[in-house]
């Protein structure tokens, strides 16, 4: 098997990355995903989130307010990393169960993590390469007004509240520069993907 990471910040491309990859034959393992699932209604990972933020974390339907508790933790870094704190350590034993699983299908697969939060989670875990999506503050900024609606100070909320550019491309092996057209970020896809399956 081949592990891959990928991350970038968000608005970065990361996802049109990973989707050009599974075209391209890779088996993605969604990190927002998994988040997701190990958050469902009845999880102990959500009883933990309503413990530490409160009940009305917690929509009618017994699912997370995922809205409620953005505009928690997003504002303030310690209570992201309480949130952090419940939320990774699932994220790695439900991921690592997924890798496991994709080696037994195939023990030659190139599996693809996607995953935004490498440089605060998972940097250390031995990745075969360590893939950044990548594109200026600035155009991702203007990515999150025009694509999902967002307000000038949300979007900068959202790009502050992660890591640096710096310190992602500070452990990339392989950087994709997200910030032209989309044709050109395949292409750069494409030449990832031709050297990874000619190992």
């Amino acid at each position: 098997m081949v592990l891959i990471a990928l991350t970038g910040g968000i608005a970065s491309g990361k996802s049109t990355i990973a989707r050009r990859l599974a075209e391209r034959g890779a088996i993605i393992v969604d990190a927002d995903q998994i988040v997701r699932d190990v958050q469902a209604p009845g999880s102990p990972v959500l009883s933990a989130i309503a413990e530490t933020f409160g009940q009305e974390m917690i929509a009618e339907d017994g699912s997370l307010d995922r809205a409620a508790l953005g505009a928690v933790v997003f504002a303030d870094k310690e209570r992201l990393g309480q949130l952090n704190a419940i939320v990774h350590p699932a994220v790695r034993v439900e991921s690592q169960r997924r890798f496991d699983e994709a080696v037994r299908a195939d023990p030659r697969s190139v599996v693809v993590y996607d995953v935004p939060l490498l440089v605060e989670a998972r940097v250390d875990d031995p990745w075969d390469s360590i893939v950044v999506a990548h594109a200026p503050a600035d155009v991702r900024r203007r990515r999150l007004i025009d694509l999902r609606g967002m307000s000038e100070a949300e979007a900068a909320g959202r790009i502050d509240a992660q890591v640096s550019d710096d310190r992602r491309l500070a452990i990339a092996d392989v950087v994709i520069d997200t910030s032209g057209s989309l044709a050109q970020t395949i292409e750069q896809t494409d030449e990832l993907w031709e050297r990874i399956s000619a190992k």
